[in-house]
């Protein structure tokens, strides 16, 4: 994730090309073309980034709206949002730089804020809240991916009955909740696929699945393409995306700049 805090900078070239000002955030997911640099209109471009692993219950605060060649983005003006939005940035920074061994811990907090700040600030979001109960019952099937929790349990460990949780489950998230444990399973294993050296068995019973072939055969149908597949197609955009950001590259862009 970017945020500008000053100057300008421009994120791909020719009919895609766009360009960010202060207050303006991007999202880049893991497949997206990391292609930018400092404006040539602009004397200097100075902004905040945080690279990091996503977590599988985050998968709804990362679904930005506008987006272009997969790189999602929206604006928080220069204001009083601005502002906290360029503290939660410096804090999580600083935060998991310090010496303490729940850094990282505290940095993810910070992070877990800035997410559902910018899920809130979205203006194609929905106004209404999604139930707590249901927010639990997602970071308890996140937390217990590997294992074959099923309804009763979950409906159990957040206090509702198990016709109830899967009625306001539906209702909120649009799908039923053991479709949506499967959504998480196949993030969290492509994410293990496109950043690990795990092989596709281990990965397998990472996100719950015992069985190997059956582990493919859900990834394939999801995905199009089977587990070994997707990652060496990964490895392979990587290696293009990296040749790709020299060349637009502008030697003495400042990355970021201390609290005002």
């Amino acid at each position: 994730m970017n945020l500008t805090v000053r100057g300008q900078g421009k994120v791909f070239d020719g009919a895609d090309a766009f360009v960010v000002n202060p207050g303006d955030l991007l999202l880049f997911p893991p497949d997206a073309v990391h292609y930018y640099g400092r404006s040539p209109e602009s004397p200097d471009w100075y902004h905040r980034w945080v690279y990091f692993r996503p977590r599988a219950y985050w998968a709804n605060w990362l679904s930005w709206p506008h987006q272009t060649r997969k790189v999602g983005r929206f604006s928080v003006g220069t204001g009083s949002l601005f502002n906290e939005f360029d503290e939660l940035f410096y804090k999580i920074d600083q935060t998991h730089r310090e010496e303490k061994r729940t850094a990282e811990e505290l940095a993810i907090n910070l992070l877990e804020r800035l997410l559902i700040r910018c899920y809130e600030e979205i203006p194609d979001n929905q106004v209404s809240a999604v139930d707590k109960r249901i927010l639990a019952a997602c970071q308890f099937i996140a937390k217990n991916l590997a294992s074959d929790i099923g309804l009763e349990e979950v409906a159990r460990h957040v206090c509702l009955s198990p016709s109830r949780l899967a009625h306001v489950f539906r209702k909120q998230m649009g799908v039923n909740l053991l479709k949506w444990r499967e959504d998480q399973r196949v993030i969290l294993a492509k994410h293990l696929l496109q950043n690990t050296h795990a092989s596709i068995s281990n990965i397998a019973g990472r996100v719950g699945y015992d069985d190997q072939l059956y582990f493919s055969r859900v990834f394939r149908k999801r995905e199009g393409v089977s587990p070994s597949a997707f990652r060496k197609a990964a490895a392979t955009q990587f290696a293009s995306d990296e040749q790709s950001i020299n060349p637009f590259s502008v030697p003495g862009d400042a990355p970021s700049l201390p609290p005002q």
